[in-house]
């Protein structure tokens, strides 16, 4: 019987992860609720089941009060991130989608430095103009009608530069699952509260949120919140305590990679894209690839709490 050691365990694990992170975005394109009630139903289904954890509630019970509202108003930016991330994917497909999560990373290295007070290096510099062809190619490789896809895609990147900025900064101050749920917590109460509006603002992202969803797509969204969020987020801090945080990174950037061969395999999407779609999303993917082989390798630290990206940084 074939034996393997805890680092090459470690990698099989990472990579299950990132595969299941991958689905994230077929499952979006495959759910035929709209946006806002898609995401709604999400983080609602993990908070309930993070709610029947005890260690959170010990975790937040142990968190001063100032740092619970803080995490809070991270969950603000969560919850506009996954709601701009499935309207991507509804205006446009999967892959888009999958693709625009690919810029988070150079946009996190623009914004970090300035919510942390240190000085931008020029190697992220670098790295954030190294993707603009790639951006430019995959803008010129789509469909007119999907380029508003992109548009949100791209907000979705930089709401997750945003918040993943933030998170690093208090990543240590609270147990992982105790700031995970306040983060959904906040964000499905955010959700909540500008469901009345939002339709109204943005009808394309899709009606109220309080509509029970159908056999198929309860089915679905099960899967999404139990099987793409809280099953990879246990494995990957099971992984990550074994590996450095230059091979995760590596690991973690094959997830768009993953989530569009997914979507060419599952939906047939590559009749909806042209070759300069792809050759777009190859340059984003280089620097991606790149960016780890440049720079000092960080300490490892807890994993980007609980799928609040599908795109993941998690380690920095």
């Amino acid at each position: 019987m074939t034996t393997f050691s805890p680092a090459a365990r470690a990698q099989l694990q990472i990579h299950f992860c990132v595969l299941l992170w991958g689905f994230t975005a077929i499952l979006g394109k495959l759910i035929s609720l709209g946006a806002l009630p898609l995401v709604w139903w999400r983080m609602l289904l993990v908070v309930i089941a993070l709610a029947l954890v005890p260690r959170t509630w010990r975790g937040v019970r142990a968190m001063p009060r100032r740092l619970i509202f803080g995490y809070a108003g991270i969950g603000v930016l969560v919850s506009l991130h996954w709601l701009t991330f499935y309207g991507a994917i509804k205006l446009a497909n999967a892959s888009v989608g999958a693709t625009c999560m690919a810029l988070a990373t150079p946009l996190t290295a623009l914004i970090e430095p300035r919510l942390t007070g240190r000085r931008l290096s020029l190697r992220e510099l670098a790295l954030g103009i190294a993707v603009i062809p790639g951006v430019a190619l995959v803008v010129g490789g789509v469909p007119a009608s999907m380029r508003i896809g992109i548009a949100a895609g791209a907000l979705s990147a930089l709401f997750v530069a945003l918040f993943s900025s933030l998170n690093k900064r208090m990543v240590e101050h609270g147990d992982a699952l105790a700031v995970s749920a306040l983060e959904l917590g906040a964000g499905t109460l955010t959700l909540t509260v500008l469901a009345p509006v939002l339709p109204l603002i943005f009808p394309l992202f899709g009606a109220s949120p309080f509509v029970l969803p159908g056999a198929h797509d309860a089915g679905l969204l099960l899967i999404l919140a139990l099987a793409c969020t809280l099953l990879p987020f246990t494995l990957s801090l099971i992984a990550l305590r074994h590996m450095s945080a230059f091979s995760a990174q590596l690991a973690i950037n094959l997830e768009p990679v993953y989530a569009i061969v997914l979507a060419i395999l599952l939906l047939d999407e590559q009749h909806e894209l042209s070759a300069l779609f792809y050759l777009g999303v190859c340059v984003i993917l280089a620097v991606l690839f790149v960016h780890p082989l440049l720079g000092r390798p960080a300490r490892l630290t807890q994993p980007e709490l609980l799928a609040t990206a599908e795109a993941k940084t998690a380690a920095e």
